[in-house]
């Protein structure tokens, strides 16, 4: 068996364990599921071994896999850090980076942003993916987690890419059917608009003015775990949001929205996370810095028609 191949396998392999099926593995890796098939069964004629107990509802990984999976990301991790290190003498980044971040925020942020960073270096191959869950990064596969909010495991290696917090607002049609709130207990005589989204606490908003910190339990006939749908029903009138100054900006500045309790702000700033077998990748390391500059730059443009981020860009472990 050729080196390729062998690497193949290996990355074939890996790839049907993470995903528990050899379909799975097909979409993800852009191959049919036969071929994913014979990969595998060439991998246990060479190993001598069975990697996978099949049924026909599932796939699960034998005790022999087990001991195989840790090898063959080790191997992996090691052939992938040799090209990284070579590319980075040429400081051109190549190979593979998957990536990934929530919806909105991922479909309005971060996807415009990786198309400029292709654009910089032509060389990368990016698998882009959003969610409405929070991902294990280190498990599934993930390179960055391009992310809004500060609750992040210490496991994991952080670096911030720009400052952010949300805030709570309505449209003036609301304000003007309901009243406008004086404190945050009035808000549960309210319609608030619920998200679900990726890790935050359903229903439960933590908001800061100065040193106090208070929690407050919100409830509404709207939810929804996608923060775009809730944007549309704050414009609309449906009630108060609390939501990122990344996504309702935009709607203030047009007086679509109106801003309340302005002294009471939620920190959720845009972090770069990685695991820390990365920490000293050179590709990611390169990647950051470029994350880094476009929101510094968009921040900048933002300051400029009033709609201004506070706080300054600052890091809590760094990813280079």
């Amino acid at each position: 068996m050729n080196n390729d191949l062998a690497n193949e396998d290996l990355r074939v392999f890996v790839m049907v364990a993470r995903k528990a099926s050899f379909a799975g593995a097909a979409e993800e890796l852009g191959m049919s599921p036969a071929y994913i098939s014979k990969r595998i069964g060439i991998l246990e004629s060479v190993l001598g071994v069975r990697l996978f107990h099949r049924t026909t509802r599932r796939v699960v990984v034998s005790e022999d896999g087990e001991r195989v999976y840790a090898r063959a990301q080790t191997i992996l991790e090691n052939i992938d850090h040799l090209y990284d290190e070579v590319s980075a003498t040429r400081r051109m980044p190549r190979g593979q980076l998957r990536i990934c971040s929530s919806f909105g925020f991922g479909r309005n942020v971060v996807a415009p942003a990786i198309a400029q960073l292709i654009e910089v270096y032509p060389s990368l191959h990016v698998r882009f993916e959003v969610f409405d869950r929070l991902i294990d990064i280190a498990s599934e596969g993930f390179d960055l987690d391009i992310r809004v909010g500060d609750e992040i495991a210490p496991h994991l290696i952080a670096k911030r890419l720009a400052s952010n917090y949300r805030i709570l607002c309505a449209s003036p049609r609301y304000l003007a059917r309901r009243g406008t709130p004086k404190t945050l207990h009035e808000l549960s005589n309210h319609d608030c608009l619920v998200i679900k989204e990726r890790d935050h606490p359903f229903g439960v908003w933590k908001l800061r003015s100065g040193a106090d910190e208070q929690t407050v339990k919100v409830t509404g006939p709207l939810s929804s775990n996608h923060g775009e749908i809730v944007v549309r029903w704050a414009v609309e009138g449906a009630g108060i949001m609390l939501r990122s100054m990344w996504d309702a900006g935009p709607h203030i500045e047009r007086g679509e929205l109106v801003r309340i309790l302005p002294e009471y702000q939620q920190e959720a700033n845009i972090w770069a996370v990685c695991p820390q077998r990365l920490t000293g990748s050179a590709k990611i390391r390169v990647c950051v810095e470029f994350f880094q500059k476009y929101f510094a730059e968009r921040q900048q443009a933002a300051a400029t028609t009033g709609a201004k981020p506070r706080g300054t860009s600052g890091r809590r472990r760094a990813a280079t």
